[in-house]
């Protein structure tokens, strides 16, 4: 059974309740660890959070680190999959799970070592185009890497983050109804050779890389780099503070 956000309220605060018509809700943004989970488990949790923000329930940023998965966006699928380079059987030998999915983008993979977060969450409270709210999650990238002392960009030519020319975190997103699903997986301490079995993104003839290549022994725990992470997507996007469960 997939959790029920509304039942994991801090101590003293109110569980979240519908606001009227789906009017924006006082509450705070809530942050759900979903810890290590399967992607299709985790979808069905991003689609029953989605239903509820829709309405006018409390937003909420899920975090998540996937088994290992490739995952494939709309033009991937529409172009006939041209940047997956492994084979089904490669890929079974390997432990890779390859799923279609409805974000926008092309063709990327998690696994271990990877964070990745999923706001779910109304543009149209905070006045984002979605344009706007794709460049406000880069920003938020770069802003948390800025605290590890890495430094990172973004590239008009194409979504994410990247250092130098290696790109460290993906960004992929649907929304509908107004609302946000998908979003940043940022590369942590995730095994890069995963990537050979695709061209990520894409993007021929560019590498990707993790904080854990950058920093090396001293890349920051998990858990460090979420909060830092969840505290930059709040001041880029929500302008918020939330609430932890």
């Amino acid at each position: 059974m997939i959790p029920d956000a509304d039942q994991h309220s801090p101590p003293g605060v109110p569980a979240p309740q519908p606001s009227p018509g789906g009017m924006r809700s006082s509450v705070s943004p809530v942050v759900r660890d979903l810890g290590f989970m399967g992607y299709r488990q985790a979808w069905a949790v991003q689609e029953e959070t989605h239903a509820r923000v829709q309405v006018g329930e409390t937003e909420t940023i899920l975090i998540v680190e996937h088994p290992p998965v490739i995952t494939m966006g709309r033009r991937g699928e529409l172009q006939g999959m041209p940047n997956l380079l492994a084979s089904e059987e490669l890929l079974a030998a390997n432990g890779v799970e390859l799923i279609q999915t409805d974000r926008g983008g092309d063709i990327t993979f998690h696994g271990p070592g990877q964070i990745v977060v999923y706001p779910i969450i109304r543009l149209a409270d905070h006045k984002l185009t979605v344009g706007g709210y794709v460049h406000s999650l880069e920003r938020a990238v770069i802003d948390a890497l800025a605290n590890f002392n890495i430094t990172a960009t973004a590239d008009s030519s194409a979504v994410g983050v990247w250092t130098d020319d290696a790109k460290i975190a993906a960004i992929g997103v649907r929304i509908r109804k107004g609302v946000s699903l998908h979003g940043i997986a940022l590369n942590v301490s995730n095994d890069l050779k995963f990537f050979d079995l695709i061209i990520p993104c894409g993007l021929k003839g560019r590498s990707v890389t993790s904080m854990r290549t950058i920093l090396g022994d001293a890349c920051p725990a998990a858990d460090v780099i979420k909060r830092s992470l969840v505290h930059s997507i709040l001041n880029n996007v929500l302008k918020a503070t939330y609430l932890e469960t």
